[in-house]
């Protein structure tokens, strides 16, 4: 029973890194958010360690690309050179103390830099605005949003049962620059180029700009030795409406409820089986999630500027553990994608306004972990 759980400590790992901003993650800005207290499922680890820290990083990187309008794929974007382009790096850190083997605390701080490419931002996309089809390029690097949170299991992990829970919840500060401003350019009527200073969009903004409430859940089952049922969940919620940050302030007029940018609520799910392949600490998994941003938060208005939607996945992903060490690495590739409606979209009384976003092919998630 001692390699299931060693195994089970490795898909916690895998899932603090569970992004997305996370694949979803593109023009739907789904940032990364921890859903699992590593270091807290394995009783055969917490006989070895001596400690009760653990220091964990994670990188996560995507290129979205694929613009949706719910569920159906503009393909011809990509054909005609329009698609939006953004591609992202982000550096999770983190730090874990345990008081007890059930009971963790954990503060997280992602490191980003993100770069965005388009056209339509810029000249636009109809060949007679952008005759040569030049695509420009805006971006933001810095600290994401500080997350701080708690967890419990209702079992005690060193008896070793067959079926655990975890239950937790934390909040996030925001930490992360709300307001990054990048160079547009333009055109005027004679055709020479010049350029603006505003927000860049959404997508890449470092941070939402409100403090926010979360709760998570993860557990397993276990059916021998080797195989075992894992399953995690959370929920931010971001009571404040907008974050005051204008989208953009050249314009003559602005719409007061889509102006500014929304302070969307996150969701997201994981379910997979996993196999320990024989004593030599490597682990293979094979799971489904889905996640994204709701068109209307829990709590607070939904009023403002969003791209809702959602993705679901399918994530295999390998691991390795030795005593005080750890490391896994898994690639979520898509399998469904939707643009849900946002709220301008539900003022159109026609039910036919329906915005667009583009989504990732897939992710690519690594992290290493040890405990002092």
């Amino acid at each position: 029973m001692k390699k299931i759980y060693t195994l089970l400590l490795v898909l916690c790992l895998l899932s603090t890194h569970l992004t997305t901003n996370l694949f979803a993650q593109g023009c739907v800005a789904i940032r990364g958010m921890s859903t699992c207290s590593p270091g807290a499922t394995s009783a055969d680890f917490f006989k070895q360690q001596n400690g009760k820290f653990q220091i964990n990083a994670g990188y996560r990187f995507f290129r979205s690309f694929r613009h949706f309008r719910g569920d159906h794929e503009e393909s011809e974007r990509v054909e005609n050179g329009t698609e939006v382009i953004n591609v992202a790096h982000a550096l999770d850190l983190g730090l874990t103390y345990q008081p007890s083997t059930r009971w963790s605390i954990s503060v997280n701080l992602p490191i980003q830099h993100n770069d965005r490419s388009s056209l339509y931002e810029h000249y636009g996309n109809p060949i007679t605005a952008n005759p040569e089809q030049k695509r420009f390029h805006t971006g933001s690097k810095g600290i994401g949003d500080l997350r701080i949170s708690t967890s419990y299991w209702l079992r005690d992990p060193l008896k070793m049962p067959k079926f655990n829970i975890s239950i937790g919840g934390g909040v996030k500060l925001p930490t992360g620059d709300r307001h990054v401003e990048g160079e547009f350019h333009k055109l005027d009527k004679e055709g020479n180029d010049y350029t603006i200073v505003k927000p860049v969009d959404q997508s890449i903004q470092l941070g939402d700009g409100g403090v926010g409430a979360f709760l998570e859940t993860q557990g397993y089952l276990s059916f021998s030795h080797k195989v075992a049922l894992y399953f995690n969940g959370f929920y931010l919620s971001n009571p404040r409406e907008t974050n005051k940050v204008n989208r953009n302030p050249q314009a003559t007029t602005i719409d007061p409820n889509t102006g500014y940018f929304s302070v969307a609520d996150q969701f997201a799910g994981r379910l997979g089986v996993s196999y320990a392949l024989g004593h030599s600490g490597v682990s293979v998994m094979l799971g489904g999630r889905v996640e994204g941003v709701p068109s209307d938060d829990l709590i607070g208005g939904s009023k403002g500027f969003r791209r809702p939607g959602y993705v679901v996945s399918g994530e295999p992903g390998i691991s390795y553990i030795k005593n005080k060490f750890s490391a896994s690495a898994s690639v979520p590739f898509a399998l469904y994608r939707n643009r849900t409606k946002s709220y301008a979209d539900k003022l159109d009384i026609t039910g036919k306004t329906q915005g667009d976003a583009a989504f990732a092919d897939y992710l690519i998630s690594l992290s290493v972990s040890r405990w002092f």
